[in-house]
């Protein structure tokens, strides 16, 4: 079998050798058996459990490269009036220990929840439902 032994976050994305697509929610890995998007198995098998990215490649074991792609899940794409209320929003998200995607054009995205949902239309953000790829900002203490 395959294994995956190191994980690069800067490469050569034309040198990928194939793909492996995973939800949000699995993607903090050590050790485990995978399946890339071929259906071809590998054994993931890191020295430290890590918070894989959207981009980030798996180094197998016979040089070539898998490419990480983020699932697509239900997610809610949230907007505020301006710059300043999308931070209050991102504050009330980050102060209930949310995972927070920050989208390129500003907007915030976070696995879908209803009850979260009302309380940001209720705070008066655009709240929008979608089904897209989940990749949320890893966290202060983790390498990106």
């Amino acid at each position: 079998m395959r294994r995956a032994l190191a994980v690069e976050k800067a490469w050569d994305r034309t040198r990928a050798a194939g793909t492996v697509t995973l939800a949000h929610d699995r993607r903090h890995l050590r050790r485990q058996v995978l399946r890339d998007d071929s259906g071809v198995e590998f054994l993931l098998d890191l020295v430290h459990a890590a918070h894989l990215r959207d981009g980030d490649g798996l180094a197998l074991d016979d040089g070539r490269i898998l490419a990480v792609r983020a699932a697509e899940e239900d997610v809610l794409d949230i907007a505020g009036r301006d710059a300043a209320h999308t931070a209050k929003l991102a504050w009330h998200l980050g102060n209930r220990h949310l995972a927070v995607q920050v989208l390129d054009d500003g907007r915030l995205r976070i696995a879908a929840d209803h009850v979260i949902a009302e309380m940001l239309k209720g705070l008066g953000a655009r709240v929008g439902a979608a089904h897209a790829p989940f990749d949320p900002e890893a966290g202060a203490y983790h390498a990106h």
